[in-house]
Parts: C-alpha cells; sequence; structure tokens
C-alpha cells in the first residue's frame, strides 16, 4: 500500500508541475504587425542602359550579386523551344577567358560560388561571397554575361543531360497535367508551349545558341543588384568598370499574353494510376492590379495555405489527398489561379465537387474576422521571411522592377494584408474565382475516372440551372 501511494504522490506531483510549466509555456501575445522597412538603396544607370540596384543589408560579411537579363523561355520561337535552357547551361561551361573550372575555382577562393539558372522571362547570373571579394565576383560575373565560350565540346553533353530531364518531368503526372493548363490557358503564346521533344533539342547546334545570345542579351535588358554587406563605392566601381562596354543589345521586351478563360474538361489518360493529379482554374489579376494582395490573402484562406479551407476539407476531414494547393501564377502583365492536388482515385468527382463547394461557400458567406486574422498573420509572416536574406531581397527588388512596381509595394505590404476584410475576401472570390468559367485539367485512370466526371459535371449543371 504504501508503494502505491508513494506511486499515486509521484504521479500527483508530475501532474502539477507538467501543468504548472504548461502555465508558464504559453507564448506571449504578438505584437502589432509592421511593414517591412526598405533599407536605402542606392541605384545608377550606365551609359549602355544597364541599371544597378545595391541595397546594404545585415551584418553578415558577405554579399549577394545577381544580374538579371530579360531573356527567358518567353524569347522562344516555336522552333527554338528549349534553346534558352541550351544557351543558360552552355553559359556555365566557361568564357573566352576561363573556362568551367577555373570559374568554380575562383568562386570557391571567394567563399561562394556563381549559378546561372533559365526561367520563363529571365536568365539569372548569381553569386554570393564573402564581402572583401564583392567586387571581384561582379567582374567574375561580368565576364560570364559578357563573354560565353559556348564550347562546342560541351553541347551534346548538356543536350543530352537537357533531354533527360524533360522526360523524367513528361513523364510526371504533375507536369503533364500543368501543361495541358498551361497550353489551354496561353495557346498561341510561349507560356503556353509544350515541354521541348528529343528531336528539338537534338537540333539545336552551338550556332544558334551563339545567335540566340547576340540577338537577345544585352545591357538593355539587364539588372544588377547587389545585397549584403559591402563597400558601396568599391561596389559601384566594380559595376561601371565590368559592363560599361558591353553591347547595348535589344530593348527590355516580352510579348502580353491573352490568356483564355474557357470552362472545360480536360482528361488524361494514367492507366492503373492509384491517383488522379488535378488541376482547376482560370486566367485572373497580375500583380499590378490594385487587388492583388487582397487576391493573394483570399487565395490563402481559400486553398493557399496549410490552415486553408480547401486543405481542411479534402485533406484533414476527407482524406481524399495529402497535398492539395491553390496559387496565384504570375507571369509578365496576366496571372492564373489554380487549385491543385494528387487524390485517390476512387474519389476524384468528389474532390472536384468538395473544392468547388469550398468556392461556392466562400462567394456565398464572409469569412470571420477571427479566421481571417490567423490567415493574415500567416501571409505577413511568408511576406516577412520572403525579406530575411540578402537573395530575399534581390528577388523582391526584381519583382518589383520585371511587374513596374513601386517601392510601397513593399513597404506597405503587412499593412495592406492586414487592411483586407472577410467581405473583401468574399466579393473577390464571387469576382475572380468563378466555377462555371474554369479549365478543369484530370490526369488519371480514365475508365475509373469518367464515370465520376459525368456525375460531377452533370450536377454541378443542375446547380447551375
Amino acid at each position: 500500500m504504501k508503494i502505491v501511494n508513494i506511486y499515486f504522490l509521484s504521479g500527483a506531483l508530475l501532474f502539477s508541475s507538467v501543468a504548472a510549466m504548461a502555465q508558464k509555456q504559453t507564448p506571449p501575445t504578438g505584437g502589432e504587425p509592421r511593414n517591412f522597412t526598405l533599407p536605402a538603396k542606392q541605384e545608377f544607370t550606365l551609359p549602355n542602359g544597364l541599371q544597378a540596384t545595391m541595397v546594404p543589408y545585415g551584418e553578415i560579411p558577405k554579399v549577394t550579386v545577381s544580374l538579371m537579363v530579360q531573356v527567358g523561355n518567353v524569347h522562344e520561337t516555336e522552333k527554338e523551344n528549349g534553346l534558352a535552357d541550351i544557351t543558360g547551361q552552355l553559359m556555365r561551361e566557361g568564357t573566352t577567358n576561363l573556362n568551367a573550372k577555373q570559374i568554380a575555382e575562383q568562386a570557391a577562393r571567394m567563399g561562394g560560388s556563381v549559378d546561372v539558372s533559365v526561367g520563363s522571362n529571365q536568365t539569372t547570373i548569381s553569386g554570393s561571397v564573402l564581402s572583401e571579394y564583392g567586387p571581384d565576383l561582379v567582374k567574375l560575373l561580368a565576364d560570364l554575361v559578357q563573354h560565353p565560350a559556348f564550347p562546342p565540346s560541351e553541347i551534346e553533353r548538356i543536350k543530352n543531360d537537357f533531354k533527360r530531364n524533360m522526360n523524367l518531368a513528361r513523364s510526371q503526372p504533375g507536369t503533364q497535367a500543368d501543361t495541358k493548363f498551361r497550353m489551354a490557358i496561353y495557346k498561341g503564346h510561349p507560356y503556353g508551349r509544350d515541354l521541348p521533344t528529343d528531336a528539338q533539342i537534338d537540333a539545336f547546334t552551338v550556332e544558334q545558341v551563339r545567335d540566340f545570345y547576340q540577338r537577345q542579351f544585352g545591357a538593355q535588358r539587364t539588372g544588377v543588384y547587389v545585397a549584403g554587406k559591402f563597400q558601396g563605392e568599391a561596389m559601384r566601381q566594380a559595376i561601371t568598370a565590368a559592363l560599361s562596354e558591353w553591347q547595348q543589345g535589344p530593348p527590355p521586351r516580352i510579348e502580353i499574353a491573352q490568356p483564355i478563360t474557357k470552362p472545360d474538361m480536360l482528361l488524361l489518360d494514367r492507366p492503373g494510376a492509384p491517383q488522379s493529379t488535378l488541376i482547376i482554374g482560370l486566367p485572373t489579376i497580375d500583380p499590378s492590379h490594385p487587388d492583388y494582395t487582397k487576391m493573394r490573402v483570399m487565395n490563402s484562406l481559400l486553398g493557399g495555405s496549410f490552415g486553408s479551407r480547401i486543405t481542411r476539407n479534402i485533406r484533414e476531414n476527407k482524406g481524399y489527398t495529402y497535398s492539395p494547393y491553390s496559387s496565384i501564377a504570375p507571369r509578365y502583365r496576366v496571372a492564373d489561379w489554380s487549385e491543385q492536388a494528387d487524390v485517390t482515385t476512387e474519389h476524384t468527382g468528389n474532390s472536384l465537387k468538395e473544392i468547388v463547394n469550398e468556392i461556392d461557400r466562400l462567394q456565398k458567406e464572409a469569412p470571420s474576422p477571427e479566421e481571417l486574422k490567423g490567415i493574415q498573420n500567416y501571409v505577413a509572416g511568408i511576406f516577412v521571411l520572403q525579406n530575411s536574406s540578402p537573395g530575399g531581397i534581390i528577388n523582391q527588388l526584381n519583382f518589383l522592377d520585371l511587374h513596374g512596381l513601386p517601392d510601397t509595394y513593399l513597404t506597405n505590404q503587412v499593412q495592406a494584408i492586414h487592411a483586407v476584410t472577410p467581405q473583401e475576401v468574399k466579393d473577390l472570390a464571387k469576382k475572380y474565382i468563378r466555377p462555371e468559367d474554369m479549365t478543369m485539367v484530370v490526369v488519371g485512370d480514365k475508365k475509373v475516372i469518367t464515370p465520376q466526371i459525368k456525375k460531377f459535371q452533370s450536377e454541378k449543371k443542375k446547380r447551375a440551372l
């Protein structure tokens, strides 16, 4: 009995101690949200049109430099599908002054590395090194962008690597769905092209790469961004000395897409697939629109965060999927909204139904202030994290320049996020997220999902009447 009593007493004391600790560890109430303060920028333009922006940031003795050149897949003709990627990869292989190994060794001696990446709208040549080597990094990146060697000995290897990557991507249901969705929304525009085929890639020559470079690259299309800890005057002199003589090149130009809003159901067969991949969406407003920040908040509440309504519905409550999400994809002067999910095959139709139900519910009933507040804190928190590194600062500044936005887009962002009202969220969902206008793509086992899709469409039609 004594032993039992001792255990009982020990358990009671332990429970009391844990309860007391839980009370003591209750986190304090969060402070008032504060707007982001953009460090003082130093901006200048070289006679050849190249623009430079330098932002002191942080105390860690490192500096990041990025050359953003407005050349990407959007600048390819139909016959050049993938040529921008080959050009970027071949740029990595050295300059007329240094080979790839020497470039890597120089960057390593500076305490960092360099990289070249190609996107839809831009090619980025960037690196991060110890602060004292900032001017040397500028010189190295300037050599890469101005004097690429495009060695013929490397092109076959690069093309083979690119083919493998494209074939791997093409085999993924998510890529299949995304490609089909873009091809429907942006038909006739480079944003809506399929992945390059083996035959297209095999046909590229070094001469085509050099011609593409000469036609597309130049100072007028380039912005240099510097962020981190550095000596301003030394960096300015380095940029001026290294890049003033570069060819002016063509003026900035991106063909603005005319996205298609069309209610459609596109099925891609994947026999025996245990899951269906869904993408449903439509064109929407781009970052230059006054409603864009409000739209981001609404999207996070609807499907763009782990605590969003669609996620709670088809992941937490129904168990149809593991990682659904919605997003706004800003391109150039256009954007599209979509909800994406990999769902169990047997619940393909049910998943589509529940996604549309959540959209309809938000269109009819504004969220509570408490629900909205949680989402606003999340969106503001993500924004703060995006500005917590030199690379993040550069990405934000480049986003402003690409989309023609003022600095206040950043400095007033937190305030704008928290100013969104429940009624505005409801109104935005009704105005911009319209299921009746959506293109829907489903990749899955056709024989299993077709009856489900027909049932979903029939019920959808009844609701519309």
